[in-house]
Order: C-alpha cells, then sequence, then structure tokens
C-alpha cells in the first residue's frame, strides 16, 4: 500500500497562513505537481504533495468498479487523509485547507472532500470527477458550506467522460459546494492558461 512521503514546498508549515495539498497524476511526481505552484496565487502557503507508491493513486480507470481498484483506492485516501492531518496538526485551520489535483490526482482529490465535506478554503479539479463504476452516494457526507470548487475538463477526454464530471458537480453543489464547472472543447488531456487563471480567480484569491 501506499506509504505516506510528502513533498514539500512554499512557505514553511509553522509560517504559512494557509495550506495546499497538491495531487499528481499518474505517472506523475509530486515535484511535478508542485511545480504548478508558480502559476497560482499561493505565495503565503505552506505545499504539501503526497507522493503516490509507483507513482499511480490506484490501478485502474476511475470508472472501473470500485473493488479492482482496493485496496489501493482506500489507501490513497487515507494518504490524502493524513496529509490534511498533517496540516491541521500545524495550526492550519480547515477552513485555510485548499486541495489541488490533477486527472487521478483531480479523481482522488474530489473523492477525497466528498467523503470529508466541510468549509474548506477551496479545491481546483484539473479532469477529473468522483471515482467508481456508478456514484456510490452513501459514501458522501457533510456539508462544504459554500467552499468553492473548480472543477475544469476537455470534451472529450480520453480518460474522464464529460458525462461523470456533469454527475460530479451536481453532487458537490447538492452538499452546498459553491462549484464552478468549465468544459472545453478538445482541450486534451492538461491544465490550461484559462483553467489557472479561473483556478486563482475563484479559488486561491478567496482567502477566509
Amino acid at each position: 500500500m501506499h506509504t505516506l512521503n510528502i513533498i514539500t514546498g512554499g512557505k514553511k508549515l509553522s509560517e504559512a497562513s494557509r495550506a495546499v495539498i497538491m495531487l499528481h497524476g499518474r505517472g506523475g511526481t509530486a515535484r511535478d505537481i508542485l511545480s504548478l505552484a508558480g502559476y497560482l496565487n499561493i505565495a503565503d502557503a505552506a505545499l504539501l504533495a503526497p507522493q503516490a507508491t509507483n507513482h499511480t493513486w490506484y490501478p485502474y480507470s476511475f470508472i472501473a468498479p470500485v473493488q479492482e481498484n482496493e485496496p489501493w483506492l482506500s489507501s490513497a485516501i487515507d494518504m490524502v487523509k493524513q496529509t490534511v492531518n498533517t496540516a491541521l496538526e500545524a495550526g492550519i485551520t480547515t477552513e485555510n485547507i485548499y486541495f489541488l489535483g490533477f486527472s487521478q490526482g483531480a479523481c482522488l482529490t474530489l473523492e477525497y472532500i466528498a467523503r470529508h465535506a466541510q468549509r474548506y478554503g477551496g479545491a481546483a479539479a484539473f479532469t477529473g470527477g468522483l471515482i467508481g463504476d456508478q456514484l456510490y452516494t452513501g459514501n458522501y457526507q457533510g456539508d462544504f458550506k459554500q467552499t468553492p470548487v473548480f472543477i475544469g475538463t476537455s470534451d472529450p477526454d480520453f480518460h474522464v467522460p464529460v458525462e461523470r464530471v456533469h454527475a460530479t458537480t451536481a453532487l458537490l453543489t447538492q452538499m452546498h459546494a459553491d462549484v464552478t464547472e468549465k468544459v472545453y472543447p478538445n482541450m486534451g488531456h492538461t491544465i490550461s492558461e484559462d483553467e489557472i487563471t479561473l483556478a486563482n480567480r475563484l479559488v486561491f484569491d478567496r482567502q477566509q
């Protein structure tokens, strides 16, 4: 299973006013996702990027039957929880914890926050959706209390069906998240400059 290995960037936790938990995609690294920090308005934040074992959070597609991705999926969710706890133990309040993920990391970001909904600083998910062959709504509980969430994706995207993105937006909205979804025609499996701009404006610039 995954072993907690958090690569850090930005300010020291003891000196930061907020923390951003950054989750890399399949085949990526924590350092890859940390490199996005230079484009985001998070200079005041401690950056916490856990590294997935073998560069993969779970083995199969995020829309495969859940059991096919176990026990890796549960272990990945626990890694995010431990990373959140690292920030909390350093005195960062939940309202000042932010999330960012790309692709598989975006799916994991959305799955984690939906399972632990409360008022966070915000979340940006670049090409992702809630995990499972269907939405297992019994897994999701809590109230986001208008936490800002940005979800950007391409249509089509080889890995992430746009229908799942729409369903994810609907569910998070029902849980009182302030969700902005933007679908980019034929963007490809990447992060666009426009997504970065929107993530900054809608999520990272809206400090508590």
